[in-house]
């Protein structure tokens, strides 16, 4: 099974002064893709704890996503994490340079600028074809930025290297409290006990109260859960099956 870490990283996000729009976003991606998101930690910009954290996810998940601290400034310290992390130097990268150069249009560059092209010795680009700025790889560690636009955008263009085993989702929607239908629940998972079956309560939800939610990675497990899971609520609460 594959699985992923993320890590949002940024003194921003963790002081309230924006709001992370980049995890919303990946975890639907990754799930699409069959990737199973284990953990998720938020991080301030500073280089030990970026490096301690990317160590222990790198060990543990087959993908590590990082977000944020790529820009030209002083606090953007991700990729001086990451190769501490993998126990390397920071190095010009030549094709990054070059990027850079091209992108400046024959404008000098500037020490800032430069910055942006000091990665972890070895890594690897990925280069989208409307962005002059690659995904930086590094192993196992996808290399984000953190505005949420230009994340996307990387994103799509690496897609094929995020590769999972699909997972298949069935919705019930019910108009009965969870309480009613947690016995029933229970037995389900007895029955099918490899089934990841969430419940829901939707309060604030005008048409049902409860939604239950049964995946797995085999289509014909999650098919029969379902089934037993119908048998056992009473036809005059069920609303609908997704």
């Amino acid at each position: 099974m594959s699985t992923a870490g993320i890590l949002i990283i940024g003194n921003e996000i963790l002081s309230g002064k924006v709001q992370d729009e980049n995890l919303p976003y990946l975890l639907p991606q990754l799930r699409q893709l069959g990737v199973s998101v284990e953990r998720v930690h938020v991080l301030p910009d500073v280089v030990e704890l970026i490096a301690d954290e990317v160590r222990t996810f790198s060990k543990a998940f087959t993908y590590v996503l990082t977000t944020g601290g790529v820009g030209p400034t002083h606090d953007d310290v991700t990729m001086e994490g990451v190769a501490s992390a993998v126990g390397c130097a920071l190095v010009p990268h030549p094709r990054m340079e070059e990027l850079l150069r091209t992108a400046l249009k024959g404008k000098p560059t500037n020490a800032s600028q430069l910055k942006m092209c000091m990665l972890p010795e070895g890594a690897q680009l990925i280069e989208t074809a409307d962005l002059w700025f690659p995904l930086v790889r590094v192993g196992n560690v996808y290399i984000f930025p953190g505005i949420p636009r230009l994340l996307q955008k990387k994103f799509e263009g690496a897609r094929d290297h995020f590769k999972g085993e699909p997972i298949f989702l069935r919705q019930i929607f019910v108009s009965c409290m969870e309480t009613d239908v947690a016995q029933a629940l229970n037995e389900v998972l007895v029955e099918f006990p490899e089934l990841m079956l969430g419940s829901y309560p939707r309060l604030d939800q005008q048409g049902y109260h409860t939604l239950l939610t049964l995946e797995s990675r085999d289509q014909a497990y999650v098919n029969r859960a379902v089934d037993a899971l119908l048998a056992r609520i009473p036809k005059t609460e069920l609303l609908r099956v997704e």
